[in-house]
């Protein structure tokens, strides 16, 4: 027997309620963050807070809106309203203003909008939708690619915009691919390619005062290229358990160490280090192709593929470091790694925002009491790097309270993820899940100083209506999807 359940029932309301306070607490922060002493009202719609309620009176509206909507619409659409989003993304470039040294801005009379915070939300209906598909295997390059191509398009759009923060948001779906079923190998090998480019950053570019670089060595590749020997072993161990090769793999390495290092010190301007680790690389290379052939085993040649893309990772983080990213973002990630200190310039956001932050203490200063933020030390304190407002104002307890509504927000989201019936309604839910938590974790990552500034909201605390209705949309979305799993009970 069926029995058809009402919307309002079906609705999960913990997770509305824990948007609401979020918004609230988030419109609040924004009050204290561009608070004026002379134009105090909290209906002064003029000031940034007054603008903030009409924002979030608008995301109420499309939140409404959303959850009437009938949950298969969204799956029937999800092609389509990619496609729109990829031509509105284009056209974005070509008419926009430039604000910033940005294209990425559409303005409407006296608003402006930002296409790139919808897009997230149609990349995961599109995602869902591909992935959901009948007799769909992640494991098929041909699925592989049109995902890549699904992940890939939008971003390389919006770097075309210069918003490199709201491309790399993107790159959080690669969590959804490793919950359906991806291997783990490959956030493995992610997680090396991020290693290993920063250490050949950071050890290739050590200023002077630290240590003199003798010519023709290279430390970050030096470093680079051991990890990857290692790193070789370890997988031919985990992988394939054959310890005649690994035997093999390491005695050619300690002899053309010890080759090199006699080599070496006879003529070190001959061979320097970085060139023994190369040729031990290249003869590690050849030895995995050949050991590949002979056991006709595609294993093997995989892992040359992953020391080959070690190599070309290493001569080409560099150039990529100097051609491909403009000079303010160059200067963050110097900072970030310390190789430069520029506290008046790059690094000016961060360590003001860290000394309002630190001046917090346990309790904070109070509410609208904060100095660093009321002398409007901390740039964009109401938008990107509101989090040391409530740092500030609300202290470590305050923060604490902000960090523990994220967390508890995500764990809700999972579990609704985990409980839906159809593949379409669970990937889409962990794709707003991804979305957020590379968000929490960044915008206060770089608030904090542990990544470079890249520019990316805090969900329903940063100020912006973009921001706030991107997120209300994809989070209601997610919601309405999980009311239709609740639509029909059998008795």
């Amino acid at each position: 027997m069926e029995r058809k359940v009402s919307l309002i029932k079906s609705l999960d309301w913990w997770t509305i309620a824990i948007y609401i306070v979020m918004v609230i607490a988030g419109w609040v922060t924004i009050y204290a963050a561009c608070y004026d002493f002379e134009r105090p009202e909290i209906f002064n719609f003029s000031m940034r807070h007054g603008m903030q309620l009409i924002w979030i009176f608008c995301a109420a509206i499309l939140s409404v809106l959303v959850l009437l909507i009938d949950g298969k619409f969204y799956n029937n659409i999800a092609y389509i309203f990619y496609g729109l989003m990829i031509v509105v993304l284009v056209a974005t470039i070509f008419i926009s203003p430039d604000i910033k040294g940005s294209h990425s801005w559409i303005k409407i009379g006296s608003f402006s909008i930002q296409p790139a915070e919808f897009a997230k939300f149609a990349t995961a209906l599109c995602l869902a939708k591909f992935m959901s598909s009948y007799q769909f295997n992640l494991h098929q390059p041909r699925n592989i690619t049109i995902i890549a191509a699904i992940i890939c398009l939008p971003m390389l759009i919006i770097v075309g915009q210069s918003e490199t923060g709201s491309a790399l948001v993107f790159a959080a779906f690669l969590l959804v691919l490793f919950r359906e079923g991806m291997d783990g190998s490959f956030l493995m090998f992610g997680f090396l390619i991020a290693l290993f480019f920063i250490l050949v950053l950071r050890f290739n570019n050590m200023p002077l005062e630290v240590g003199e670089v003798p010519s023709g060595e290279r430390y970050g590749y030096i470093i680079v290229f051991i990890l990857a020997i290692i790193v070789g072993a370890i997988l031919i161990k985990y992988y394939l358990n054959d310890i005649p090769f690994i035997k093999l793999y390491i005695v050619v390495n300690l002899i053309v160490y010890f080759l090199g290092g006699i080599i070496h010190l006879i003529n070190a301007s001959w061979l320097s280090y970085t060139n023994i680790l190369l040729i031990s690389m290249v003869l590690s290379i050849l030895l995995l192709v050949s050991w590949s052939v002979y056991k006709r085993s595609k294993t093997y040649f995989l892992l040359s593929l992953f020391l080959i893309g070690t190599i070309g990772l290493c001569y080409s983080a560099d150039y990529a470091f100097n051609k491909v990213l403009e000079p303010h973002q160059q200067i963050r990630i110097k900072i970030v790694l310390g190789l430069e200190d520029d506290p008046q310039g790059a690094g000016y956001n961060v360590r003001q925002s860290q000394i309002a932050i630190g001046s917090g203490g346990l309790i904070g200063k109070g509410f609208l009491n904060g100095t660093q933020t009321k002398l409007n030390y901390v740039p964009e304190q109401d938008t990107d790097f509101i989090f040391c407002t409530i740092g500030e104002e609300q202290g470590f307890l305050g923060t604490f309270f902000v960090v523990s509504l994220y967390v508890i927000l995500l764990i809700r989201l999972i579990i609704l993820a985990e409980r839906q019936r159809s593949p379409f309604s669970r990937i889409y839910g962990y794709s707003v899940v991804s979305i957020l938590f590379f968000h929490f974790c960044i915008n206060i990552g770089m608030v904090i100083g542990l990544v470079p500034v890249i520019g990316i909201p805090l969900p329903f605390f940063s100020y912006g209506g973009s921001s706030m209705w991107g997120f209300t949309i994809l989070l209601f979305t997610f919601i309405r999807l999980d009311a239709n799993r609740m639509k029909v009970l059998q008795q």
